[in-house]
């Protein structure tokens, strides 16, 4: 069944159209975006992929009759204990839930969460394969509909409310969609800001998702479902500061403490839609609206400028040297001078029709 067109006439998505044949036409002869010859950290950037662990990557020993590692031995076989525990009874539990059945034992709760990612890495096995769920804080809205894995059937609408992202992305089923595109939103407020402005209805077909800063587990499960689905068009709306380009860069090429499932939570189709730091000088915004980047934003800007996957980004490397020059930063909020609804009517559905992404 499906949706009935509320949005723009066929034409606005031509430039959309012609960007999703390329994106097919690459998938059908297994080209990606240009490969930077590799790196030799402990992990490495493969174009179609994202982040992956090397072959042969530095490893660490943990023995039992060690004094230094004798702890960590013991807590990694309480947690593998639970594990085992979940899996013959078919039951799930979160990182939290395990933290909490021992408290006192692990300490604090980034023990709990780095012992499962390396149980993770050792086995080779996704989290959920461990019967360990993730709370998902994402939200989606748009043009989708969905069976949960007990039943449920979510229909997600483009109005002012928007749906949880499911706690176990595996387990849905019968997707069906109609979206022209996807529209990752860096933060709640701008993803709650759209709704409110009618940008999911006038922009339909259309998905809309956020995961709240940071994403989750779940919600970066979801983007990659969505596009190995359905292989649409995926783009990014992020502030131009440091800290949004490195949200974009989780979505698109995953982050080193998740290398070892890369192929499981990366989208490397992503593109950059916007808040760019060439929009800003374009856009005319006041420097006032701008704030100065800190000590702490440098670094991370140039900790990002050294990555592996900007090589083949040029684009992407113009835009943060644009940003490194003029030593600011802008959030998406400052589109607000131009005028309220700004971003919803004038800048999103311009960047889309004229094909204004990198």
């Amino acid at each position: 069944m499906a949706f009935a067109p509320v949005g723009p006439e066929a034409s606005f998505f031509e430039v959309l159209d012609q960007h999703r044949a390329s994106l097919l036409a690459a998938l059908r002869t297994g080209g990606g975006e240009p490969a930077d010859g590799g790196t030799r950290l402990a992990s490495r950037f493969e174009d179609s992929v994202g982040l992956q662990m090397v072959p042969h990557c530095t490893r660490r020993k943990i023995k039992s009759d060690s004094p230094k590692s004798v702890k960590n031995f013991a807590l990694i076989l309480k947690i593998l204990s639970i594990i085992y525990k979940l899996v013959q009874s078919n039951t799930y539990a979160t990182k939290r839930d395990i933290y909490y059945t021992d408290s006192q034992l692990f300490g604090n709760q980034t023990v709990v969460d780095n012992i499962i990612n390396d149980i993770s890495c050792m086995l080779k096995v996704p989290r959920m394969s461990l019967h360990i769920s993730s709370t998902s804080k994402g939200l989606i809205a748009g043009n989708l509909r969905y069976i949960e894995e007990d039943g449920t059937k979510v229909h997600c609408t483009c109005g002012t409310t928007a749906v949880a992202v499911p706690s176990n992305i595996q387990g849905i089923r019968n997707i069906m969609t109609d979206a022209k595109f996807l529209l990752i939103v860096e933060k709640d407020a701008t993803f709650q800001r759209l709704l409110d402005d009618n940008f999911c209805n006038r922009m339909s077909p259309c998905i809309m998702v956020t995961g709240k800063g940071v994403p989750d587990l779940n919600t970066r499960l979801l983007v990659k479902k969505l596009w190995d689905t359905f292989h649409i068009p995926v783009f990014t709306l992020v502030d131009a500061d440091p800290h949004g380009i490195e949200i974009m860069c989780i979505y698109k090429y995953g982050s080193m403490a998740m290398s070892f499932e890369a192929h499981n939570l990366t989208v490397p189709a992503i593109r950059w839609l916007g808040l760019l730091p060439s929009d800003i000088k374009r856009l005319n915004i006041p420097r006032d609206t701008l704030i100065p980047l800190t000590k702490r934003d440098q670094m991370k800007l140039d900790s990002v400028l050294k990555r592996p996957y900007v090589t083949c980004q040029p684009f992407w490397r113009k835009e943060m040297e644009i940003m490194a020059d003029s030593k600011m930063k802008a959030e998406i909020q400052a589109l607000t001078f131009l005028s309220s609804d700004y971003l919803s009517r004038v800048y999103l559905p311009n960047k889309l029709k004229f094909g204004g992404w990198i």
